[in-house]
């Protein structure tokens, strides 16, 4: 499984239009594109900032879908008020869901990079010192990890079912990072809590 990513920065009074938009039209574009396995977005109404993730049944799906999504993207920018996005791709590494995610869910989201050659090491690391500590979490919905080997990065986020489960782990899970990242050799780049506003991936269990 594979993923895409559009970061970009919205203006905040404009998010509400701009994910009536994405529902309406962005959404069922996307899923009619081959190999397509859903979508979600993520958005910090204060800031503007907004993320959304596209996931793909192979790596060649994805890449194929490139040329189809760019309009969809652009579609979107325009409506959210938001300048050109920053465009990951990722091998999706670890998905693991305790139940389906809830109106309200929000999202923390840790971006890392470190050693290409140390990828696997650290799913590894997700799988065995995140995933047990985060499970037993108030509030804990489900917990994800991208990878880009060549590149040497990671992301990792964690849902849970609320803003105030999201608040109630803050300082848990700053124990959890920090420990993930020097067991992995990772540096932390940045940190973010979301609202998820857009929860349509249909990525398999993989953990």
């Amino acid at each position: 499984m594979h993923a895409r990513t559009s970061s970009m920065q919205a203006d905040p009074a404009r998010i509400d239009d701009g994910l009536t938009v994405v529902r309406d039209e962005v959404l069922p574009a996307v899923s009619g594109i081959d190999g397509c396995v859903g979508m979600s977005v993520l958005v910090d109404r204060r800031s503007g900032r907004c993320i959304a993730t596209t996931a793909w049944q192979t790596e060649d799906a994805m890449t194929a879908s490139a040329e189809s999504a760019r309009p969809l993207r652009s579609r979107a920018e325009q409506v959210l008020g938001a300048g050109p996005s920053e465009v990951d791709t990722w091998e999706v590494a670890v998905v693991h869901r305790d139940h389906p995610t809830p109106s309200g869910a929000c999202a923390r989201i840790t971006w890392l990079s470190g050693d290409p050659a140390s990828a696997d090491r650290a799913t590894d690391i997700f799988k065995m010192v995140v995933l047990p500590r985060v499970q037993e979490l108030f509030g804990f919905c489900s917990a994800s990890l991208l990878i880009n080997r060549q590149a040497g990065r990671a992301v990792g986020t964690v849902t849970y079912d609320n803003a105030e489960a999201l608040e109630a782990s803050r300082e848990q899970m700053g124990s959890i990072r920090q420990r993930a990242a020097q067991e992995s050799g990772a540096t932390v780049d940045d940190v973010a809590e979301m609202e998820i506003a857009l929860a349509h991936l249909h990525v398999p269990e993989m953990a």
